[in-house]
């Protein structure tokens, strides 16, 4: 039964307003629950999938990078060489840090010298990657000194080079 003293054209529009505002709501509905799973999925890809070992070349000279680390089995590995332009950082290896102490070794491209340390770990003059070879000059490797960075277990670490670290050879 219809409302008395309406025209039925009138009646109509309300119960189109009435259906007309219904939707509107569902639409909203899904719009809010649309925005909320936009938003939930760039908080995921915002978040970091891995962490990295990351050089960062503060000199004025384009350096070349060596490093070393021990490997889940405790095997020793190094890689080399990175060539990291002046004044840039470079990721050297992508995901969490192989283990607790990580060894470099730099040369200085433009300049000479270059960094180092004590730990004797297995080189070459050209690109390379070193898994659990321990007698370097057995192997065609050479045995270089490479400085040691404890990074105390972190996932992601990152290590400056700069002038006044510098030390001689080469």
């Amino acid at each position: 039964m219809g409302r008395v003293g309406l025209p039925s054209d009138t009646r109509r529009k309300e119960r189109d307003t009435v259906s007309s505002a219904s939707n509107r709501t569902f639409v909203s509905t899904t719009t809010i629950a649309t925005a909320w799973a936009s938003l939930l999925l760039a908080a995921a890809m915002a978040t970091p999938a891995h962490a990295d070992l990351k050089l960062c070349n503060d000199t004025a000279s384009r350096i070349g990078v060596a490093i070393g680390y021990d490997e889940a089995n405790g095997q020793p590995a190094t890689e080399g060489w990175w060539t990291i332009a002046s004044n840039t950082c470079e990721v050297l290896l992508r995901g969490e840090l192989p283990s607790r102490m990580i060894y470099v070794r730099a040369v200085d491209y433009d300049q000479g010298g270059g960094w180092s340390g004590e730990t004797q770990l297995c080189t070459k003059s050209t690109a390379f990657v070193n898994r659990g070879v321990g007698d370097c000059d057995a192997n065609g490797y050479q045995s270089e000194g490479f400085m040691e960075v404890d990074t105390g277990g972190s996932k992601q670490w990152t290590i400056r080079l700069s002038e006044p670290d510098k030390q001689g050879g080469g």
